[in-house]
C-alpha cells in the first residue's frame, strides 16, 4: 500500500490528464441569459430546452439520464431489425437475437394465440388443493421469473463477499411499494382504484364474468394489503445491517412452518443450509397468512399474478389492460412502439448477446481509454481531498484511500461474454422464447450458489444508459451506452467531459463512502473500518444532507425524501467536488480563456446541468419521489451546486439568490 500511495503522489503532482490532442471546444447553446444563474441554475442552462421539449406520447419523460434509453432502444432496434432479416447460422447469437426479436414483432401470431400460452399454467393453478401444492407452484414458477409471494436470489454474502449465498426478499404486492396501499390522498386513491380495475380486467380476459372478476380483484387486493403491512419502507431498506438476517434453514423451517422452506428450496433446486432473509417480517407475515387465508383465495391471488406476469407477451387486450394501469402511475399517454418494446425485452433477457453487437457498432477503444484516464484522475482528486479533511483521523484517512485505490474499474463491456447456448429461441413462439430465456437466467444465477464470487461479472448490459457502484465488490461500472453525449464525447474538451461523465464518475466513486457504502470495507464486506469518533462525525454530516434535501419542494406540497435519497444526494455533492478538482488538473482547467463568453469553470458547471436535462410527466414525478433513491433531476443540479464554493465564484452567486448558501452551511463531506 505504501508503494501505491507513493505512485499516487507522483502522478498527482504531474497533472497527468491533459485535453486529448484532437479535442474540439464545443459551443454551448440554449442558455437563458434572462434568468439569474444563482436562482435556479438548472433552468438557467435548460429553460429554453425545457419549454420547447415535447414528451413523446409513448414516454413519461424526455431528455437525458434514464430517458436516454428511449433513443438508445431505437439504436438497438436498428441492430435487431438487421439481424432478424439476415440468414444467420443456427445457434449463433445473431440467430437467437434475430428470431427472438422477430417472434415478438409477429403480433398477428401473438394475437391469434390470445391467452392460449398460459392456459396450462392456469390449469395448474386450478389443481392446487392445499398449502403444500400452493407453495410448490410458487417455487416452480419463481424459476421462470413468474414471482408471486416468493422472491429468491443468489448473490454475495455481505459478511463474506467472496462467497455467493441464497437470499430471499420481501415481495408479493402489485403496487410500487407499501405506502400506496395505505395513503388516502386523491392521487393514491386513484391508483388503488386503477389497480383493482386492472386486476378485474385480467380475470375477465381469461373467462370470468364481470361480477366474479370484481370479486376476485377484491380478494387479490386484500391479500396484497395484508402482505404490504409487513413491508419495510424504502427508507428502512437503506439500513444495511437490519436487512441482513442470515440464518440456518433449520431455524427458518422452525420459525415459519407453514412455508415449508426445505420443500421450497428443493423445488428451487437450491442446495444450501443457510439463507439471508433480507426482510424477515415479510416472511413471518406470509407464514401466518398461508394459514389464515383460504386456499381458494390464494389460488385467485396467484392466478392474478401469473396473468399479470405475462400480460405484455400475450394478445393485444392483455397488453392494453397492462398499459391502461401503467399510464395512471406514470402519465405515459400512449404505448411504446412494438419495436421499442422488443428492443427492451431482448436487452433484458439476452443483454450480453445484444451488447456484443452494440459495442462492435457504437463503441471505440479510444473512448474506453479516455474514460479510464478520467476515472484515474478522479481517484487522485478524491485522495487529495481525503488528505485535507479536517474531521477525519489519519487512520481512517489511510483506510479510505486503501479502499479508494482497491476499487475495480469496469468500462464499456465485460472482459468475457455470457454464454447463451442453452437458450432455445424459435420464430413464432414468443411466449416460449420468454420462458426459455427466463429459465436460462435463473439457472445462471442458481449455478453460483455457494461458489466463489466471479468479480468479472457485470450487473447491467453494455447497451443500458446507466452507471453503478457495487459495494459488495468495491467496483465502479460504466457501460458503453452512457459514454455518449451529453455525458461523454471523445472529441470534446475537458470542461464538458469532466462536468459530464466526470461528475458521474465522481458520483459513483463517492458511493463507496456514502451512508451505505461506508459500511463496506475494501474487500466488499460489511465491516467497520472507522474509528468511533470519525463515524459519529460522518453520520452528522450525512444528516446535513438529509435536512437540506427535505426542504426542496418538487411538486405542489411534495418534497424530496431526504432520508430515502441521502446516499445519492451525498454522492452528487461529492461527485461535483471531485470532478471539479480533477478538471483543475488539466490544461484547460488551469486556463481562464473564455469560449463563447464562458470561462472554463463556467463551462464545467454548465455541463453538470446539461447531463440532468430532463422533463417528465407529473404522474411520473410523483412515482419518482415515492420510489427512486435519486432526487429529481433539477435537484441533482441545484442541490450539489448550492454546496460548491467554486460554483458561487464562477457565477457570482450572492446573498439573496435562491441558491446561495452561506459558507458555514455548505455541506462538505469528501
Amino acid at each position: 500500500m505504501k508503494r501505491l500511495l507513493f505512485l499516487f503522489a507522483v502522478l498527482f503532482s504531474a497533472a497527468a490528464c491533459n485535453t486529448t490532442p484532437d479535442a474540439t471546444v464545443t459551443e454551448i447553446q440554449g442558455i437563458d441569459s434572462s434568468l439569474k444563474p444563482g436562482n435556479n441554475f438548472f433552468m438557467y442552462v435548460n429553460h429554453r430546452w425545457y419549454d420547447s421539449a415535447q414528451i413523446p406520447p409513448s414516454q413519461s419523460g424526455v431528455g437525458a439520464y434514464m430517458f436516454m434509453n428511449y433513443p438508445q432502444r431505437l439504436r438497438l432496434q436498428g441492430i435487431l431489425d438487421s439481424v432478424a432479416k439476415a440468414n444467420n447460422a443456427s445457434g449463433s447469437i445473431e440467430q437467437k437475437l434475430g428470431d427472438f426479436y422477430a417472434s415478438g414483432m409477429d403480433t398477428f401470431t401473438i394475437d391469434k394465440r390470445s391467452y392460449e400460452p398460459i392456459r396450462p399454467l392456469l390449469a395448474r393453478i386450478d389443481s392446487i388443493s392445499d398449502g403444500a401444492s400452493l407453495i410448490r407452484f410458487a417455487a416452480t414458477e419463481a424459476k421462470a421469473s413468474n414471482t408471486s409471494f416468493l422472491a429468491f436470489g443468489v448473490g454475495p454474502d455481505n459478511k463474506n463477499s467472496s462467497l455467493n449465498i441464497a437470499h430471499i426478499y420481501q415481495t408479493g404486492i402489485g403496487l410500487p411499494e407499501r405506502d400506496y396501499y395505505f395513503k388516502t390522498d386523491a392521487s393514491s386513491l386513484g391508483i388503488q382504484r386503477a389497480y383493482r380495475t386492472y386486476l378485474a380486467r385480467l380475470f375477465q380476459l381469461t373467462g370470468s364474468d364481470t361480477a366474479t372478476a370484481a370479486k376476485n380483484a377484491a380478494i387479490v387486493y386484500n391479500i396484497d394489503r395484508q402482505l404490504a403491512s409487513s413491508h419495510k419502507t424504502n427508507i428502512d431498506l437503506r439500513d444495511i445491517n437490519a436487512n441482513y438476517n442470515k440464518m440456518p434453514v433449520a431455524a427458518l423451517v422452525k420459525r415459519q412452518p407453514n412455508i415449508g422452506w426445505q420443500n421450497v428450496l428443493n423445488e428451487l433446486g437450491a442446495k444450501t443450509d443457510s439463507i439471508d432473509v433480507a426482510q424477515l417480517a415479510y416472511y413471518d407475515k406470509l407464514n401466518m397468512a398461508l394459514k389464515s387465508i383460504p386456499i381458494e383465495d390464494w389460488k385467485i391471488y396467484v392466478k392474478a399474478y401469473s396473468i399479470n406476469t405475462y400480460a405484455d407477451v400475450l394478445s393485444k387486450p392483455f397488453v392494453d389492460a397492462a398499459f391502461d394501469f401503467n399510464k395512471v402511475i406514470t402519465g405515459q399517454a400512449m404505448q411504446k412502439s412494438r419495436g421499442e418494446k422488443m428492443a427492451s425485452a431482448v436487452d433484458q433477457l439476452l443483454g450480453e448477446a445484444l451488447g456484443q453487437l452494440y459495442v462492435k457498432k457504437y463503441f471505440t477503444e479510444d473512448a474506453k481509454k479516455r474514460t479510464l484516464e478520467l476515472v484515474n484522475n478522479l481517484q487522485k482528486a478524491l485522495a487529495a481531498r481525503i488528505d485535507k479533511l479536517d474531521w477525519m483521523s489519519d487512520s481512517t484517512k489511510q483506510k479510505s484511500k486503501e479502499k479508494l485505490f482497491s476499487m475495480t474499474k469496469k468500462i464499456g463491456y465485460p472482459d468475457k461474454w455470457r454464454d447463451y447456448s442453452n437458450v432455445n429461441i424459435v420464430k413464432g413462439k414468443y411466449f416460449e422464447n420468454i420462458v426459455s430465456a427466463s429459465a436460462h437466467n435463473y439457472q445462471f444465477q442458481l449455478a453460483k450458489l455457494n461458489k466463489p464470487v466471479d468479480r468479472s461479472e457485470w450487473f447491467t448490459t453494455p447497451s443500458t444508459v446507466t452507471a453503478y457502484y457495487n459495494p459488495a465488490a468495491n467496483e465502479i461500472v460504466f457501460p458503453a451506452a452512457i459514454l455518449q453525449t451529453p455525458y461523454f464525447d471523445n472529441n470534446a474538451d475537458d470542461a464538458l467531459n469532466y462536468g459530464g461523465i466526470g461528475m458521474v464518475i465522481g458520483h459513483e466513486i463517492t458511493h463507496a463512502f456514502d451512508d451505505q457504502g461506508a459500511q463496506f470495507d475494501k474487500e466488499g464486506n460489511v465491516k467497520n473500518w472507522w474509528t468511533k469518533d470519525d463515524y459519529t462525525k460522518f453520520k452528522a454530516k450525512t444528516q446535513q444532507v438529509v435536512d437540506l434535501y427535505n426542504k426542496f419542494t418538487v411538486l405542489d406540497t411534495v418534497h424530496v425524501k431526504g432520508a430515502m435519497t441521502v446516499g445519492e444526494n451525498a454522492a452528487d455533492v461529492g461527485g461535483v467536488a471531485i470532478a471539479y478538482d480533477a478538471f483543475k488538473m488539466t490544461k484547460e482547467g488551469q486556463d481562464t480563456t473564455k469560449v463563447g463568453g464562458y470561462t472554463p469553470n463556467q463551462r464545467f458547471f454548465i455541463s453538470v446541468a446539461r447531463i440532468w436535462r430532463v422533463k417528465m410527466k407529473d404522474e411520473f414525478l410523483r412515482l419518482w419521489i415515492n420510489n427512486n433513491p435519486h432526487s429529481p433531476p433539477m435537484w441533482r443540479v441545484n442541490g450539489p451546486l448550492m454546496n460548491t464554493p467554486h460554483f458561487h465564484e464562477a457565477f457570482n452567486v450572492q446573498p439573496g439568490d435562491s441558491m446561495y448558501l452561506p459558507e458555514k452551511d455548505r455541506i462538505h463531506i469528501w
